[in-house]
C-alpha cells in the first residue's frame, strides 16, 4: 500500500506542474469552447443546457490527453522500475481502452472545433454524427471484451449469495455491454464542472483497495497513478473550471472505469460504486425512449444532473452532493465487494 500512495503523489505533483502550461497551450492553439447550439441524438435543440452553460464559452477542454500522456508514463515507468509482473494481455486491454476511446473522443473534439467556422457548421450534428460514434465504441468494446474472454479467461461474474455465476461465450456482449455504459454514462455525467471527475475521483479509491485485496499489483498501480492525476486536474475542474476533460477524456476514463470493473470480476460492487454514473445514464436513456417510442419525455428534462438545474439548484451543489452519493454508493460497493 505504501508503494500506491507513493505514486498517487508522485502522480499528482507530475500532473500538477503539467496543468498550467498545458491549460496555456490550449488556450494558444484556440483548442476552447465555443458558441454552439447543442443538440440531442434526435437533432433537436437541447435549449435548457445551453442556457445554462452558454457562460463557459472560452473555457479550454482537453484535459484527457494530458492525463492519458502521463498516466501511461508512469505506468511504464512503475512497472519497470519495480519489477512488477504483469500479464500481457491485461496491460493491453487497459490501454486499449485508455487510447482506444480517447483517440475516438479527440476526433471528436477536432471535429467540434473544425464545425465551428466550417462545413460542419451547416450541418445538423455537431462533432461527430451519434450513430457513427455509437458503433465505433461498440467494436472497440467488443474487441477488449473479445481479449477478457480468450486471452484472459473471464468468463464469469460473482454474485454474492449465488457465487460464480459462469456466462460462457455471453460474457462477451455482456463485457461489451459494460464498457459502453460506462463510457456514455462518464461522458453525460461530464456536463457539470468537476462533476465526472470528482465522481470518478471516489470510484478509483474503492478499486484501489479491492484490486490490493486481490493482488494485483499492475491494476493497483495502474489506479493509484490515476487517481493522482485525476485527482490533480479535479483541482483546476472544480467551479468555475479553468479547464474541461473534453471527450477525449471523457470516453477514456468512462471505458477505462468500466474495464477497470470487470477485470475486478465484482460486478455489483461496480453497479454501486459507479452508481451516480447509472443514474446519469439511465435517466437520459429513459428520456430518448419515451420520445422514441411514446413520442413524449418521461422526465421535464435529463440527465438527472440538468433536471436540477432546470429545479434551481446550483451547479456547486450539485455536484458537492452527488459527490456525496457516489460516496455512499461506493462504500455499499466495497461492503459487497469484501464480504464476497
Amino acid at each position: 500500500m505504501a508503494r500506491f500512495l507513493g505514486l498517487i503523489l508522485l502522480s499528482f505533483f507530475i500532473m500538477g506542474i503539467l496543468l498550467i502550461p498545458f491549460i496555456d497551450f490550449l488556450y494558444k492553439i484556440k483548442f476552447q469552447r465555443q458558441i454552439q447550439k447543442t443538440k440531442d441524438v434526435f437533432n433537436k435543440r437541447t435549449v435548457l443546457f445551453d442556457k445554462f452553460h452558454d457562460w463557459k464559452v472560452g473555457t479550454p477542454f482537453g484535459g484527457g490527453i494530458l492525463i492519458i500522456a502521463v498516466v501511461s508514463v508512469l505506468t511504464l515507468w512503475a512497472v519497470g522500475i519495480f519489477g512488477i509482473k504483469v500479464r500481457p494481455w491485461e496491460v493491453v486491454a487497459v490501454f486499449l481502452a485508455f487510447f482506444g476511446y480517447g483517440a475516438l473522443g479527440l476526433y471528436d473534439d477536432i471535429k467540434k472545433i473544425m464545425g465551428q467556422n466550417g462545413k460542419s457548421a451547416k450541418k445538423k450534428h455537431f462533432g461527430m454524427k451519434f450513430g457513427l460514434k455509437f458503433i465505433l465504441q461498440w467494436a472497440l468494446a467488443f474487441i477488449i471484451a473479445t481479449i477478457l474472454y480468450t486471452q484472459l479467461g473471464y468468463t464469469f461474474i460473482f454474485i454474492h449469495g449465488v457465487g460464480l455465476a459462469s456466462l460462457g461465450f455471453l460474457f462477451i456482449p455482456f463485457a461489451a455491454f459494460i464498457i459502453v455504459s460506462f463510457t456514455n454514462a462518464f461522458n453525460i455525467a461530464d456536463g457539470l464542472d468537476g462533476l465526472a471527475s470528482g465522481l470518478l475521483l471516489i470510484c478509483l479509491i474503492a478499486f484501489l483497495a479491492i484490486s490490493s485485496s486481490l493482488l494485483d499489483e499492475f491494476l493497483g498501480v495502474y489506479i493509484a497513478i490515476l487517481i493522482g492525476g485525476v485527482a490533480a486536474f479535479l483541482y483546476f475542474n472544480i467551479y468555475p473550471a479553468r479547464i474541461w476533460l473534453g471527450d477525449v477524456g471523457s470516453l477514456s476514463l468512462g471505458a477505462t472505469l468500466g474495464v477497470i470493473g470487470l477485470l475486478t470480476g465484482k460486478m455489483p460492487a461496480l453497479a454501486f460504486i459507479g452508481g451516480v454514473f447509472i443514474l446519469e445514464v439511465g435517466s437520459s436513456l429513459i428520456q430518448l425512449l419515451g420520445k422514441k417510442f411514446l413520442k413524449r419525455k418521461i422526465f421535464p428534462v435529463s440527465p438527472f444532473h440538468l433536471y436540477l438545474q432546470e429545479r434551481g439548484w446550483e451547479e456547486p451543489k450539485i455536484v458537492t452532493r452527488m459527490w456525496l452519493i457516489g460516496f455512499l454508493f461506493a462504500t455499499i460497493g466495497l461492503y459487497l465487494a469484501f464480504i464476497e
